[in-house]
């Protein structure tokens, strides 16, 4: 099995709010993220992808064609958007890096497969929010 990686970057802002809870709880809970007007963060997101190596090409998947796809269907729909307001597959939810790296799971996993022709699937997605804060997911609720 060999485990292929692709780097991309947007910027995007957001707000950590429950809508059920009053300012004050928010903002307990939240801290600055909570700001009514929103702030915002240059992520990072990596996607690996587990395959085996295709005999005809030498390769588990064609990192161009994995680039595109990573693009279409997440970076174009996220790049300086506002997480809470204009992106469709956020909407309802609290958009945290935890719940974005599932919604973007649900969204490649399928895709990937797909792509590949069945010979990769979705391994893990990281997510850095800063240099410091990042998370990790793996497919598992």
């Amino acid at each position: 099995m060999v485990y292929l990686c692709r780097k991309e970057y947007f910027c995007a802002s957001h707000r950590l709010f429950n809508p059920a809870w009053s300012d004050e709880k928010n903002e307990e809970e939240f801290g600055i993220c909570s700001n009514q007007y929103f702030h915002g963060h240059n992520f990072e997101l990596i996607v690996k992808v587990k395959g085996k190596i295709n005999p005809n090409t030498g390769c588990v998947l064609d990192l161009k064609k994995l680039g595109k796809l990573i693009r279409t269907e997440i970076i174009d729909k996220v790049d300086h958007k506002n997480l809470n307001i204009q992106v469709d597959f956020l909407k309802g939810k609290i958009p945290s890096c935890e719940i974005v790296i599932m919604e973007f799971w649900k969204i490649l996993a399928p895709k990937i497969l797909e792509l590949s022709e069945k010979n990769a699937v979705l391994h893990s997605l990281t997510l850095f929010e800063t240099e410091k804060n990042y998370v990790e997911y793996f497919g598992e609720e």
